[in-house]
């Protein structure tokens, strides 16, 4: 059986705007099948200007608070990058690309379905870390 892949409709670079773009990001994470023991917020970092575009960087910080432990021990991070062309027309949608903070892969949402598998992965090595120290 073929899986599904689950993306939104995003925003036309001529509709863009920050917050928009933030928004679009929650959007996103809203299909993805995560447990709901699961906690993130997300944050706009950066604009970047470039030759060929404009680059928008986010940040989406994951824990899994309890109420023994409000402060998770450690976190996850997915970072955003929502792209938009100097040379499409502005009604073209912006591209979104995401990584996951100990990844250097890039992933695109309409192309690979996100995994919470992988934000076990981040916090379980980095609590495997801070117990070595």
């Amino acid at each position: 059986t073929k899986h599904v892949i689950k993306n939104i409709q995003w925003v036309t670079a001529n509709n863009f705007t920050v917050e928009r773009g933030r928004q679009q990001i929650e959007e996103l994470i809203s299909t993805w099948d995560i447990h709901e023991s699961w906690l993130h917020h997300s944050e706009f970092l950066e604009e970047e200007e470039l030759k060929d575009s404009k680059r928008y960087h986010y940040r989406a910080c994951w824990g899994i608070p309890t109420r023994r432990k409000p402060i998770p021990r450690a976190t996850a991070s997915v970072y955003f990058v929502i792209v938009i062309s100097k040379f499409k027309p502005d009604t073209s949608p912006v591209e979104v690309f995401y990584r996951l903070e100990s990844s250097r892969l890039i992933r695109r949402p309409e192309q690979c379905q996100f995994r919470e598998k992988w934000l076990k992965d981040i916090i379980e090595n980095k609590i495997a870390c801070i117990e070595r120290l």
